[in-house]
């Protein structure tokens, strides 16, 4: 069984999406796609079922539409091609009376309609006939296992079919999974023989063969190792071994090594996770190493680090089937255990996430920010920020929350927490890296002092920032060039931003001021309005932007001589024009110099 992307719970009535938010709450990622005008309450909106529809099936998504199934079938018809590619869709009745996987029945789909099926308490039509027969989907082996000879699944279903048996031969793990098939007797010169194996060599036999994730491989590398060389030193192995690649169910290493690109690129090469142990850990395995290593005890405080990392992944239980082999600044080991459970082996390498949550409203949420919450399971973040992301989007996640003003004790917590292998997500207002946390999070990861925090692997993922918004609301008053300035001295002393002020004002840059006013700090604010009249006049444009995407929202564009700066806090930006910006009909734009007349020649130079 392959892992599948988190699905899309499209509901085209109010009916439906109420069944669609209770299962959003039980099946972590899923996000709930709400017919616009006709859904209260979505993650996502969509203005044209079709369109909608074919854009997720395109991309790969699992679709879960509740509606009836011929709305999926002609709306996705025209695109239906090759059944290996195509995502599971399913459709679902609105009262949860009935669950029929339609496509990609073997690509997940029939696993997520059981799923669906034991939230609601109703049986899943599950039409796939080795499903129905036998229980067991031969082209859809558990998760970890590789079906080495896929062009012989169409042949051994039908013949489990009509009657024969199956004859399965177990060289490597275990295949618990199989027993629902019919066996037959050894002396059967016609039964489906099965073959379970590690080896690389088995696909000749004329067998249905898998292989079993039974293989942990460990790695040892100096530092700044070649990510190549440990690939070759890696596959290497297995070849030499006659061990089939497919058969590793986990690289290994010593948690000294998590930010290594060697040890994650052979993680990758072989399609698996990367798990890592501590040094106290690895030095319980020095009884079973082949070649233990006092040079290496006194460099991390173990006597190995490849053999004895794929011994403990492989277990008690496990043996050494491949010694430490040495390459260039690399070396690697090979360890075979009977129950070798990847997820639970060893840790995975932290990671956090510094994610923009946009000005509140879901619909500003770039892909790439729900695609870090959703992969994340810790969430840190001011409260109020938690909350905006609504219950669908939190279930199954340990929940941080922290009180306003917080903000070091939170990146402190988030990384504490990446720290000891979990996945965490550091929530940020706007853009994380616009007077938000992401500056703060990569000074703690870099100069706190803690190892382990500069292991981590530290991702931004940006979000649209206020003044963005304020911007696209009232026109394009950015269209030129611009600045940010925030006006907030907790920080930053006055003087400083006083310099620029009257630099950007000089420069006549459009300025998007942040933070200008709070309940006692004004004076600022009255300072920056007389520096950018004296430059301006006073009949410039400004855009004032208060609670952009949330309630009680309000755009309005003044003159900078009747800016009212009694009606600006701190859920307010302000954008003021250059002496170029200018307005009518209600918006404001700050012209680029484009030749408008019908026989010049338009020109404009792209850019990011």
């Amino acid at each position: 069984m392959m892992n599948i992307p988190h699905p899309a719970l499209v509901a085209l009535t109010e009916g439906g999406a109420v069944l669609a938010r209770r299962l959003a709450l039980a099946l972590p990622g899923a996000r709930v796609h709400g017919r616009a005008g006709r859904v209260a309450v979505a993650d996502i909106a969509f203005a044209e079922t079709t369109e909608h529809l074919r854009a997720l099936f395109a991309a790969g998504t699992p679709i879960v539409g509740f509606c009836a199934a011929g709305i999926l079938v002609r709306a996705l018809a025209p695109l239906l091609a090759d059944k290996g590619d195509e995502p599971p869709v399913l459709a679902v009745a609105e009262d949860g009376s009935a669950i029929v996987p339609l496509l990609g029945g073997h690509r997940g789909g029939n696993a997520l309609a059981r799923r669906i099926a034991a939230i609601t308490g109703v049986a899943a039509a599950i039409t796939t006939a080795s499903d129905v027969a036998h229980g067991v989907a031969l082209d859809e082996p558990p998760p970890g296992w590789t079906l080495a000879t896929p062009a012989r699944v169409k042949d051994a279903a039908a013949a489990l079919l009509a009657g024969r048996g199956a004859q399965v031969t177990v060289e490597a793990g275990t295949a618990g999974w199989l027993d629902g098939l019919p066996r037959a007797a050894k002396e059967a010169t016609e039964a489906v023989r099965i073959l379970v194996t590690d080896r690389a060599d088995a696909g000749g036999y004329g067998a249905l063969v898998y292989h079993s994730p039974v293989l942990a491989l460990g790695i040892g590398c100096e530092r700044g190792a070649e990510p190549d060389a440990a690939c070759e030193q890696a596959l290497a192995a297995l070849a030499d071994a006659g061990l089939s690649p497919h058969a590793v169910a986990v690289v290994v290493s010593l948690d000294l090594k998590e930010d290594e690109p060697a040890v994650h690129a052979v993680a990758a090469a072989l399609g698996v996770p990367a798990r890592f142990f501590d040094a106290a850990r690895l030095e319980v395995e020095r009884p079973r190493l082949a070649k233990p290593s006092d040079i290496v005890f006194r460099a991390v405080g173990a006597h190995g680090v490849a053999e004895a990392a794929a011994l403990a992944a492989a277990g008690p239980k496990g043996t050494l089937v491949v010694t430490k082999q040495v390459g260039r600044r690399v070396t690697c080991a090979i360890a075979r255990g009977p129950e070798l459970d990847a997820e639970a082996t060893g840790r995975p390498r932290g990671s956090l996430a510094v994610v923009g949550l946009g000005p509140g409203d879901a619909r500003y949420r770039t892909p790439a920010a729900d695609a870090a919450l959703a992969a994340a399971t810790d969430i840190v973040g001011y409260a109020g920020y938690i909350a905006l992301l609504g219950a669908s989007f939190v279930a199954g996640k340990a929940l941080h929350p922290f009180a306003l003003g917080e903000e070091e004790a939170r990146c402190r917590h988030a990384l504490a927490l990446a720290a000891t292998g979990r996945a965490v997500a550091l929530l940020a207002s706007g853009d994380p890296g616009v007077y938000a946390l992401a500056t703060l999070t990569l000074e703690l990861a870099t100069d706190s002092g803690e190892p382990a925090w500069g292991r981590i692997a530290l991702t931004v993922e940006p979000g649209v920032s206020a003044m963005q918004l304020a911007a696209a609301r009232s026109g394009a008053p950015l269209g030129h060039d611009f600045c940010a300035i925030s006006l907030s001295d907790l920080l930053t002393p006055w003087p400083a931003i006083e310099r620029r002020l009257r630099a950007a004002a000089e420069a006549d840059f459009v300025v998007a001021l942040y933070n200008p006013a709070s309940g006692v700090r004004r004076r600022g604010l009255a300072m920056a309005r007389d520096i950018l009249l004296a430059a301006r006049g006073p009949e410039v444009p400004v855009v004032v932007a208060h609670n952009l995407a949330r309630d009680g929202e309000a755009v309005r564009v003044v003159a900078l001589g009747a800016l009212d700066l009694d009606a600006v806090d701190m859920m307010t930006v302000l954008i003021v024009g250059a002496t170029s910006t200018r307005q009518a009909g209600g918006r404001v734009w700050t012209p680029r110099g484009y030749p408008l007349g019908n026989d010049a020649p338009r020109r404009a130079e792209g850019g990011f």
